[in-house]
């Protein structure tokens, strides 16, 4: 429990960290991997470079001061994280580095204003909100790892196949190298996949959501190829131009909590823009097979029909489900948007809804739901990338 003198001192640094925020951040960064180059192993560089991981950090360190009486609040983001910390191979003696080096940071940046008691009731808030880390992810690198056909951190797999599903978008269907079957998962869940590439000094991970429902002996993944200039597709096209059947690659454990709730047999929508079709594919599929009576709705909005992945498995799906609802827009075409007035019409109010795209789409869909008067409990989304709040103001 932390003192009300050191949760009274943490509350007061809110105006300062809303102003200095990233500026701490980046400079935290900056000195960690000076200092541990090691973990370049474990963060996306490409997030580093776009400086989203710093915004995201900062975000959370805001979140938590602003929190600091009721910690509790932050618990739903403390678990989002540590799946995605689990996934890449966090560990207990990670934090300490971190602790120390944030910290730095905060005196470098603020100079005389960060107090030495400041600095204290910080190091103590930051113990607590570790600790909450720590705990977590033992309890899920023991779940991870005692389930059927389980393990924690990386397995060696190879490409079965290497499917194109669009003129973007390239299915991997991935197995055990030592010809083992994979653990169950979660529809909605994702896995990190880790690779050595020419030219890049250190390891690079990537999180790619399974895109098929669950199988007993391999995994899908569904990746977007990008422009060669935007910093996010340095891996997703290196798996497109150079990952073949046959070759190895290594692969985390599912996790995450963006998933299905399997149980439900009441109306379900699903909601995507681009690749954020790819968990929904999981999804859906799995309604299809284990529920297919059950209420469903699929609106999708792709570029054209050259960019549009699994039109005909969606269709073929939707064909032998009771009551089955599917609609595709494209931006290319005139009017070629999701609208309230088309989610009005395919959208069952009742429904759980799950919104999956490039931010600016789930900002405009979650907006657009909340207008129609969708209460917030019932809309499931999760921003795919550093752990950030997905604001309803941000670009």
């Amino acid at each position: 429990m932390l003192s009300e003198q050191t949760r009274s001192i943490v509350k007061s640094t809110v105006p300062v960290l809303e102003e200095h925020g990233v500026a701490i951040t980046t400079r935290f960064y900056e000195n960690l991997f000076v200092a541990h180059p090691e973990l370049l192993n474990i963060f996306n560089q490409a997030n580093q470079a776009q400086g989203r991981q710093q915004a995201a950090l900062a975000s959370s360190v805001h979140a938590a001061a602003v929190h600091i009486d009721n910690l509790e609040e932050i618990l739903p983001t403390v678990v989002q994280v540590a799946h995605k910390h689990v996934s890449v191979g966090v560990l207990p003696e990670h934090y300490p580095i971190v602790g120390e080096y944030l910290l730095k940071a905060m005196k470098e940046v603020l100079g005389d204003a960060a107090t030495d008691e400041i600095l204290e009731a910080w190091a103590e808030a930051y113990g607590v909100i570790a600790d909450a880390f720590i705990n977590v992810e033992k309890d899920m690198y023991k779940e991870t790892e005692d389930q059927e056909n389980g393990w924690i951190f990386f397995k060696d797999f190879v490409v079965a196949r290497k499917v194109k599903e669009s003129e973007v978008i390239t299915s991997f269907y991935l197995k055990p190298a030592d010809g083992s079957n994979v653990p169950p998962y979660i529809p909605g869940q994702y896995i990190s996949v880790r690779l050595t590439m020419p030219e890049e000094e250190f390891l690079v991970i990537r999180q790619y959501s399974l895109s098929q429902a669950p199988k007993p002996d391999e995994f899908r993944i569904s990746v977007k190829s990008e422009n060669d200039n935007d910093p996010n597709g340095v891996v997703s096209n290196y798996l497109h131009r150079n990952l073949n059947e046959g070759d190895p690659i290594e692969v985390s454990a599912p996790a995450g909590v963006f998933v299905l709730d399997v149980s439900k047999t009441t109306p379900v929508a699903f909601i995507s823009g681009g690749v954020g079709i790819t968990p929904m594919m999981s999804m859906f599929e799995t309604v299809a097979h284990s529920t297919p009576d059950r209420p469903t709705t699929f609106l999708h909005g792709a570029r054209n029909e050259d960019q549009h992945a699994f039109d005909t498995d969606i269709q073929s799906y939707a064909e032998k489900m009771e009551n089955a609802r599917y609609k595709t827009v494209y931006s290319d075409e005139p009017n070629g948007f999701i609208t309230r007035e088309m989610l009005e019409e395919y959208v069952d109010p009742a429904s759980d809804i799950y919104v999956c795209g490039p931010p600016r789409f789930m900002e405009i869909m979650i907006r657009e739901l909340h207008g129609l008067g969708i209460p917030e409990e019932q809309i499931h989304y999760e921003f795919f990338g550093p752990a950030m709040d997905l604001t309803m103001n941000s670009d």
